[in-house]
């Protein structure tokens, strides 16, 4: 698993530290070259740890690994797994050598390495039973200790040493693919398609690797195209890992290529099930499952929520240097899959049936699969916010193609050396500026105030003041869209001081004007939202009520809220985590409360 020295800096797994925290804290991106390399760890690095990559267990070690797994034996030229398929969990080798090799939708392979005796096979899929990303095959004759998914996850709880190893190993194998871009979809285009990097930060965002080629200078890419007869409006065309090629495809088709799907056992009941996997919604799954409740959560896109539009976060405690939004949720996510809990990405919900209530039954519709149900005992929203669009005609038109909400590497990458203009005066405006500022000619800042100071961190207004290519405009808005068939070519502005509106020239407009509570599946159920759409708690919910109720528990017995989508929380990542850890209490007291389980049931459709 070498790596190359394409964006090290964006993997929210990746890190120079020795410490797996650190490590865990850095798997973002596949194709941007660093943003700072003193900061993330650059392919020298990894080369350096080869050793904690592929680190041989001793023989006490693979003793007390005994107790979790299965003995096996497999022949010569045997397959163990395929890339796309379900991980079995994680092999230790006892005898004999496997050849893990790396193939993607365009059947190239190339050997990672060969495990002997004292090594094991796995990767971060291995702890979820997701989909590999590697072809696993017995080069000889091959005796083996199987250790299961789910066995796999009880070794990592129970022996906090292996732990360690096991888990920096698995993290640091992932970087290494993701620098490579292998082991994953090979997206084709021509370089003129806003859905490629649509698709692009959807792959980013759930840390796993691609590959992007042009149609126009690409052989294998050109000849794939011809055969498969794609037209203009078919680009980009995606080939999965099993050669199928789609063509155009969504966020869901792409998700369903890649085996990201998930099956649900109707009869099992969860303890809690969690919508959204931000920071407030990982946080509950990680302090749940970790506590022992059985967990499910879902999100419509991918870790991190809003959050991960947040470049670089310093003034989240234990992190001075910063943090990405992106990278404090890879780190949750994995914390999350290790301590059992199920993650189905993507899942949207989209309604909430609470008829049943008296006998605390509860429908929850989520996008996925028609007819599939999944029980629980009860709910956490944590659905937080869906970006605020303004009122500009064209818009929808430009997105993608010149308009963006995302400040990630690759829409760095697509600026690099230009003129851009940025919208909005919250911190994650703040922290998106500083970020492209450092790739951008120059950064044109609009805000509808006088000033930054009653919407940003101090911290951020000093630093985006310091910096030399980026102008404030204050008291401006947005007034209208042009520009040809590429994509945006100019904006049009009208500021207090100036009349008429103006026109400035630019194809990169980034919008960060906040968001929106994601609560319309929920007015189905019951559950009450404040004039603005949040979801109300604690006496606010329920104001009538003999009986205090729980603080952050809605007006539907066993129905929780958390995060910026609850009403009057305080909308900072650090509150959300909080609440995150706080909700669990209370989800414990009202299961201990109930005389008598009786499962809320989740349905799941497309």
């Amino acid at each position: 698993m070498a790596s190359n020295s394409d964006d090290s800096s964006s993997n929210p797994l990746s890190g120079a530290a020795d410490d797996p925290d650190r490590v865990a804290a850095n798997l973002q991106a596949a194709a941007p070259p660093p943003v700072d390399a003193s900061v993330d760890a650059p392919f020298s690095s990894l080369q350096s740890r080869m050793h904690q990559m592929f680190p041989r267990l001793s023989d006490a070690e693979i003793l007390r690994m005994r107790q979790f797994g299965q003995p096996m034996h497999v022949e010569a030229g045997e397959i163990l797994v395929q890339t796309g398929q379900p991980s079995a969990g994680m092999w230790v080798v006892l005898s004999g050598v496997m050849q893990i090799t790396r193939r993607d939708g365009m059947g190239h392979r190339q050997t990672i390495t060969e495990a002997h005796a004292g090594y094991f096979v796995a990767e971060v899929s291995s702890i979820s039973g997701g989909p590999v990303l590697v072809d696993v095959t017995a080069s000889t004759a091959v005796d083996l200790l199987l250790i299961s998914s789910e066995r796999l996850r009880a070794l990592l709880v129970a022996d906090a040493e292996l732990s360690e190893k096991i888990m920096r190993a698995l993290i640091l194998r992932r970087v290494s693919l993701i620098q490579q871009g292998s082991g994953g979809p090979v997206l084709v285009g021509t370089g003129r398609e806003p859905q490629m990097i649509a698709l692009q930060g959807f792959l980013t965002r759930n840390n796993h690797p691609y590959t992007v080629v042009d149609a126009n200078t690409d052989p294998e890419a050109a000849a794939i195209v011809e055969r498969v007869a794609a037209k203009t409006g078919d680009f980009p065309l995606v080939i999965c890992p099993d050669g199928n090629v789609l063509r155009n495809p969504d966020e869901g088709q792409l998700a369903s290529c890649l085996g990201w799907l998930p099956e649900f056992d109707e009869s099992t009941v969860y303890d809690v099930a969690i919508v959204g996997a931000g920071p407030a919604g990982l946080a509950a799954a990680v302090y749940a499952a970790s506590e022992g409740l059985h967990v499910a959560v879902f999100d419509c896109r991918a870790p991190g929520g809003q959050a991960g539009a947040s470049a670089r976060i310093e003034n989240y405690l234990g992190f001075p240097t910063g943090i990405s939004g992106h990278a404090l949720a890879g780190r949750a996510f994995v914390q999350a899959q290790k301590f059992g809990a199920h993650i189905a990405i993507p899942t949207e919900a989209v309604a909430l049936d609470c008829s049943c209530s008296a006998a605390t039954h509860y429908q929850l519709g989520l996008t996925l699969k028609t007819g599939q149900h999944v029980n629980t005992r009860s709910l956490v929203v944590a659905s937080g916010a869906v970006y605020r669009r303004p009122s500009v005609k064209k818009l929808e038109a430009f997105e993608g193609r010149g308009v963006y909400y995302w400040a990630s590497p690759v829409e760095a990458k697509l600026c690099k050396h230009e003129e851009v203009v940025l919208i909005g005066g919250g911190n994650s405006a703040g922290q998106a500026a500083v970020y492209l500022a450092s790739h951008v000619t120059h950064l044109h800042m609009f805000i509808r105030g006088t000033s930054l100071e009653a919407s940003m961190s101090r911290y951020l207004i000093d630093r985006i003041a310091s910096l030399p290519n980026v102008t404030m405009h204050t008291c401006t808005d947005l007034v209208g869209l042009d520009g040809d068939d590429r994509g945006l070519t100019s904006i049009r502005y009208r500021s207090a001081d100036k009349v008429p509106e103006q026109r400035m020239e630019t194809r990169f407009l980034f919008m960060f004007i906040g968001a929106d509570p994601n609560t319309d599946w929920l007015r189905t159920c019951g559950v009450s939202l404040d004039e603005h759409g949040f979801v109300l708690t604690g006496v606010a919910a329920r104001p009538d009520s003999e009986t205090p109720p729980l603080t952050l528990e809605t007006s539907v017995n066993g129905v929780f809220s958390i995060g910026d989508v609850r009403s009057g929380s305080t909308k900072r990542i650090a509150s959300g985590v909080g609440e995150g850890a706080a909700v669990v209490a209370q989800i414990h007291g009202f299961l201990s409360k109930q005389d008598q389980v009786v499962p809320m049931a989740v349905q799941v459709v497309v």
